[in-house]
């Protein structure tokens, strides 16, 4: 049996037991979160430096980008993003900015080209950032093509995902950076699995809407007709992987695994109990037997703001008509929840704090996820090297 599976297994009897005795994965106390820390320009502008722009995110899906020559070009954080596959299945990430007078090259969106054309003078570069033509050269002189680039970003594929970090010049180091978490996601196995397309949704303050993402306390208030009949309610087991997150939660249905062999538990995601991957600082996967949801949160542009980019992928491409359909509703139905159900009700939450009613907010000892994503979000600001990592 792997590691990977006895892990699994061991959460499958710890969920099993929380069920039976009404009780959850618990921290040590509760803790209090300053208000302020969702608000603050000035903190939100430390978090956008030391936190988004020198960590490795995950910004495409190896699938969005499947063949040579494809691109995924985007605004992150109001950084334009030309992420790219050459003909040799490399990829590569780059500032989609000419680097003649600093036109965006593409517009954001998905294609296929072998080189982009400046639409401003039509310099041309080739899919992996290299300058290959100066219009009309005779008359604009000497250009030395190597110095023209477009300016690389750190870029990594792994796991069926390409990591970026938005920095051009960090060190990277993926694998090192996902731990634990590396062989759970290699399990799922994204590179194999089919894009079926991105929905954007707007939300509150990045962490407002990452908290909703991080425990089941609020399944019975805020989705009675949806998750809960499904789901129980408060009821979770929490493992970290460095400032990564594998959260389990078991479905009603959990008690009929007493009766299976326990080494075959990790066999029945999604047939007892679910989980929802996190992976720090903005990403949340949560996988179904016919699709995935996986969202990236994106802050900005103010402290009060995030853009989140909800991405869609099933195991296998539909076979027919009536499957895309049937595809196509699951992942309008995720999508809802999300929105109508979290964000809308994040975007109040965020009025709520903006109105000084609360000097800090609360989170539970039944809220450890919650604890140990802002005990690592504390982490990385005090931008210490040396300083112990929270432990879950």
């Amino acid at each position: 049996m792997t590691a990977l599976a006895e892990q699994i297994n061991r959460s499958v009897e710890a969920m099993l037991t929380y069920v039976e005795t009404q009780t959850t994965d618990q921290a040590a106390d509760i803790l209090k979160v300053p208000a302020r820390d969702y608000l603050d320009p000035a903190r939100f502008e430390l978090e956008m430096a030391r936190i988004f722009k020198r960590l490795p995110l995950m910004l495409a899906l190896s699938i969005e980008l499947p063949n040579p020559g494809d691109y995924k070009a985007m605004e992150v954080m109001d950084i334009p993003v030309l992420i790219t596959r050459d003909r040799d299945g490399q990829v590569h990430a780059m500032l989609n900015v000419c680097t003649h007078r600093g036109a965006p090259l593409v517009k954001a969106g998905q294609g296929t080209a072998s080189r982009f054309v400046c639409p401003y003078h039509a310099w041309t570069f080739q899919n992996d950032g290299r300058l290959f033509a100066v219009a009309e050269k005779a008359k604009f002189g000497e250009v030395e093509k190597d110095c023209h680039r477009l300016k690389q970003l750190p870029c990594q594929e792994l796991a069926g995902m390409i990591f970026v970090i938005l920095t051009p010049g960090l060190a990277m180091d993926v694998k090192s950076y996902l731990g634990g978490m590396l062989d759970d996601l290699e399990s799922l196995d994204f590179g194999r699995w089919h894009f079926c397309g991105n929905r954007d949704i707007q939300g509150a303050n990045w962490k407002i809407a990452y908290d909703g993402y991080l425990e089941g306390y609020h399944f019975a208030a805020a989705h009675p007709e949806t998750v809960h009949p499904r789901t129980f309610s408060n009821i979770m087991h929490f493992e970290g992987f460095g400032p990564h997150l594998r959260i389990g939660f078991p479905q009603r249905s959990i008690g009929k695994l007493r009766d299976v062999p326990p080494a075959d538990w990790h066999r029945h995601q999604n047939d007892g109990y679910d989980f929802v991957r996190t992976l720090f600082p903005n990403l949340s996967i949560f996988v179904a037997p016919e699709i995935a949801q996986i969202a990236l949160l994106l802050p900005g542009p103010t402290p009060g703001q995030n853009r989140t980019i909800l991405t869609y992928a099933t195991p296998r491409p539909p076979a027919d008509e009536a499957e895309r359909e049937k595809m196509a509703m699951m992942a309008s139905f995720f999508g809802d929840v999300t929105n109508q159900e979290d964000y809308v009700l994040g975007l109040s939450i965020q009025k709520g704090l903006e109105s000084g009613a609360l000097d800090h907010v609360t989170f539970g000892r039944n809220e450890r996820g919650n604890q140990y994503f802002h005990r690592w979000v504390d982490h990385y600001l005090t931008d210490d090297p040396a300083a112990p990592p929270p432990r879950l």
